[in-house]
């Protein structure tokens, strides 16, 4: 029985919220203030913890902080009621799994629980994965190694979209997969790093071998070590057993670090001398044990201005960055958004056990109307939302959140741009990446060329 603490000022609603997900096979306990949900979860082992991102006694994101430097394998949902994208989307930057805003339905939450349970790191003890050819798992001296973690291994692929900014990330792909170069991947948060990160792995001759990910943001800077290298038993308080670190787990594949720009001083250049000696140590051992890694980062920073501020290793961002990679963000490839929606559509079917056709045409109108800040990550969790409270063959608009719905109003809000401002300022954008070709920017948009030329003349575009 997987056990859940809610942190939630409601205190009604925290209760039922209780009573029900017991009902559904969660041992819950409850918190409705900061302090107590700390003493909670600093002296109770959590598989997942489901929390207000607005609470009166204390910030929701320094509490989410708070709560994967105890245990940063914790699996963290936030829950608002004010459907911030870009304050959910922050909360999932500092290592929460998802968010959900509030009113949501019983069925949904208990979607985005069990999905948080079955992507949870395992603990020590669960690391168990079968290799494409256990018999040449050796460590540095020729002997057997204990079989490999398996890390947030993602079973996501690239959609091979049609528009100019995708086709060249795909040629890119296709260009450095075959290699060893490591690969440095940029971009918005949500636009797919890590999907892309894994189809690198996957073109390569590593495939046959263990993908592991790690999200550096959500390691505190005391347990990277350990995390990257591994420890032996009783080297520091609380290492019970030996445990095996990110680096041999990902021996003869990849290892992805995401937000890498995280990574303390310290810990970059333990990173730099693992990627030059191609040897490792576990804390608390003198024994070295060779790897061999190919390594892939990511980060939606500006990895040279941290050079230049002297916050990042220079000769360690040259190691990392030996091909680099800029990810579009769903903006730049809005061409692509319906073959987008449909992949998550059929996605979201094959996980909720739905059958729902497809968009009705005022949901695709919201679609490309909206200008979705949270990228790939926030349509595919809109989607995803959408199949489970559609009951007919259709996605209606009654499906949508309200930030799709009334993109002009959270838009006036933050920076006086109205929707028929952003509707021109796309079709300026479209024309000029199309070299003012109408047909190529009709397509661009996804609307037909007569649609296209009474814009033009709507807003007066003198082009």
């Amino acid at each position: 029985m997987p056990n859940l603490l809610i942190i939630e000022d409601d205190a009604a609603f925290c209760q039922m919220l209780q009573k029900f997900l017991t009902k559904h096979g969660y041992d819950v306990e409850i918190s409705f203030t900061a302090p107590d949900a700390k003493e909670k979860f600093e002296n109770n082992n959590f598989d997942l913890i489901l929390t207000d991102l607005r609470l009166p006694d204390y910030d929701g994101i320094q509490l989410l902080g708070d709560i994967k430097s105890v245990n940063p394998k914790t699996q963290v949902i936030v829950m608002t009621g004010y459907a911030e994208v870009g304050s959910a989307v922050n909360a999932m930057k500092k290592g929460a799994f998802d968010y959900i805003s509030k009113p949501f339905t019983p069925d949904e939450i208990v979607m985005i629980l069990d999905n948080a349970l079955k992507s949870q790191i395992p603990r020590d003890s669960d690391l168990r994965v079968t290799h494409a050819n256990p018999s040449s798992q050796e460590n540095g001296n020729g002997s057997p190694r204990s079989e490999l973690p398996k890390v947030n291994i993602s079973d996501e692929t690239v959609v091979k979209g049609i528009s100019e900014a995708s086709q060249k990330l795909l040629q890119y792909i296709d260009l450095v997969a075959p290699t060893d170069m490591s690969v440095l991947i940029t971009g918005e948060s949500g636009t797919g790093k890590e999907v892309t990160a894994k189809a690198i792995h996957d073109g390569s001759k590593r495939k046959g071998f263990n993908f592991i990910a790690v999200d550096c943001g959500a390691i505190p800077k005391e347990l990277a070590t350990s995390e990257f290298f591994g420890h032996i038993k009783g080297s520091f308080t609380g290492a019970i057993e030996d445990k095996m670190g990110n680096f041999e787990a990902a021996d003869k594949g990849t290892l992805f670090l995401d937000e890498v720009g995280n990574l303390s001083y310290e810990n970059q250049i333990q990173l730099l001398r693992a990627l030059q000696e191609r040897k490792i140590k576990r804390v608390g051992s003198t024994k070295e044990i060779g790897v061999d890694v190919r390594i892939i980062t990511a980060t939606n920073e500006d990895l040279t201005e941290a050079v230049e501020a002297g916050t990042f290793r220079e000769d360690l961002y040259h190691r990392l960055n030996e091909f680099s990679i800029q990810i579009p963000s769903l903006e730049e490839r809005f061409e692509d958004l319906t073959l987008f929606a449909e992949n998550f559509l059929r996605k979201a079917n094959t996980v909720l056990h739905k059958n729902v056709d497809g968009f009705s045409d005022e949901v695709w109108e919201a679609f490309q109307q909206y200008r979705w800040p949270g990228n790939l990550r926030e349509l595919q969790n809109v989607i995803k939302r959408a199949v489970l409270l559609t009951t007919g063959d259709e996605v209606q608009l009654a499906a949508l959140p309200k930030e799709v719905l009334q993109p002009q109003e959270r838009e006036s809000v933050a920076d006086g741009f109205s929707k028929s401002e952003f509707e021109k300022d796309r079709i300026i954008k479209a024309l000029k990446k199309t070299n003012f070709n109408k047909s190529k920017a009709a397509k661009l948009l996804q609307v037909t060329r007569k649609t296209l030329y009474n814009k033009i003349n709507h807003y007066n575009l003198d082009l």
